[in-house]
């Protein structure tokens, strides 16, 4: 007899969610048969999904040591999903115990489970919203006890974009937070790339079609718009594996391309 799987209040295992699809595909425990399911179509499909998960939690990791270096120490992980090991905390704290940072996720279990793990860590918060509505996440007590954004911060923006239409105003999310964000501020972005294996992409669409985990691929040129009013940091935007690598990595059918930006100083 197959084993009954524990959910928490709020959570709807029957409904696949993207953050627990990607939690499977990093090799995670908290998702449900939905959520396998889903990322099992996708690797049948594409089976490099999971190395372009890795390779996206790569470039998340030196992308914070490299803010570390730059000196942030407050952040605000748009999307987060399941943490995993080294998480935007972990990774924050390797420079500075102190440093402070804001989860938000639209998953109840996310929060729950973020809510459990870091109970005692008052620099961590997570608040469940859907980064859709970046005023309401903006006003929220929780953020706001949580980060100073007279200070710079970094706010990441991890694989979750591509969650958003063109018509529900992705562009225009990436705005409202460059237009809280002081300079010398950072954003961090990465998203699927419509440079990725053109029949990949077409099964990938038909296997995700009215489900969470269905995606936006967008050509260079609109994933370059994000980064308006940002100053991109070398090498630019790139396939995440080209991102200040660390080790030789191996190219995918599947194309994530990610960049770092800086909020430019003002001219006196």
């Amino acid at each position: 007899m197959a084993q009954l799987e524990r959910v928490p209040d709020g959570v709807d295992a029957s409904v696949p969610s993207s953050a627990r699809v990607y939690d499977y595909l990093l090799g995670g425990k908290d998702n449900y048969a939905v959520d396998r399911a889903v990322a099992d179509r996708l690797l049948a499909l594409a089976p490099d999904t999971r190395a372009v998960a890795r390779a996206n939690r790569a470039f998340l990791a030196r992308a914070m040591r490299f803010l570390n270096d730059e000196g942030i120490r407050q952040f605000v992980d748009l999307g987060t999903g399941i943490p995993t090991s080294p998480s935007v905390h972990e990774l924050a704290w390797e420079a500075d115990p102190s440093a402070r940072v804001v989860y938000v996720d639209n998953d109840p279990l996310v929060k729950a489970h973020n809510d459990a793990l870091l109970a005692t860590d008052p620099g961590v918060t997570t608040i469940l919203a859907d980064i859709r509505r970046p005023d309401l996440i903006l006003a929220d007590p929780a953020l706001r006890a949580t980060v100073d954004l007279s200070q710079p911060v970094a706010v990441l923006f991890l694989t979750v974009l591509h969650f958003v239409t063109d018509e529900e105003g992705a562009h225009d999310i990436v705005a409202r937070w460059r237009g809280q964000m002081v300079p010398g501020s950072y954003v961090v972005i990465s998203n699927m790339a419509a440079e990725s294996d053109p029949e990949a992409v077409r099964r990938l669409h038909a296997a995700t079609a009215n489900t969470p985990a269905h995606s936006t691929f967008r050509p260079h040129d609109e994933l370059a718009r994000f980064f308006d009013g940002f100053e991109l940091v070398e090498p630019g935007l790139v396939p995440v594996q080209r991102w200040r690598p660390d080790m030789e990595s191996v190219p995918t059918r599947m194309v994530v391309e990610g960049g770092v930006g800086r909020t430019p100083q003002r001219v006196r």
